[in-house]
């Protein structure tokens, strides 16, 4: 079975930055393409970014293209997410997941999900 544990998450004012990472036991972590997710109250789980099991192919949500950076660190089985030029619009609970299949844009294409760190921004 694959645990992943998100961290780095908090309050923060508009402009500013967070790092969140989330580390990945279990399996061998450079198998898996990894992506970050993120909810905000009454909507729908939506991307925001993925890596491919290498870290040489990246993908961006429009909304956060430029802003945001996701990386990984294989020998750390660790996975990061920079967040700069934050905005009220990117407070959400935000989670990693992992897929040994392709990398997606959909939540169901992952099979495994961390538990969730909250981003808060305030204006």
């Amino acid at each position: 079975q694959v645990q992943l544990v998100e961290s780095g998450g908090g309050l923060v004012q508009a402009g500013g930055s967070l790092r969140l990472s989330c580390v990945v036991s279990g399996r061998t972590f450079s198998r898996y393409n990894m992506g970050w997710f993120r909810q905000a109250p009454g909507k729908e789980r939506e991307f925001v970014a993925a890596i491919n099991k290498s870290g040489s192919t990246t993908n961006y949500a429009d909304s956060v293209k430029g802003r945001f950076t996701i990386s990984r660190d294989n020998a750390k089985n660790t996975m990061y997410l920079q967040m700069n030029s934050l905005k009220p619009e990117d407070t959400a609970v935000y989670y990693c997941a992992a897929t040994a299949q392709t990398m997606g844009i959909i939540p169901y294409q992952y099979t495994y999900w961390g538990q969730g760190t909250q981003v808060t921004v305030s204006s």
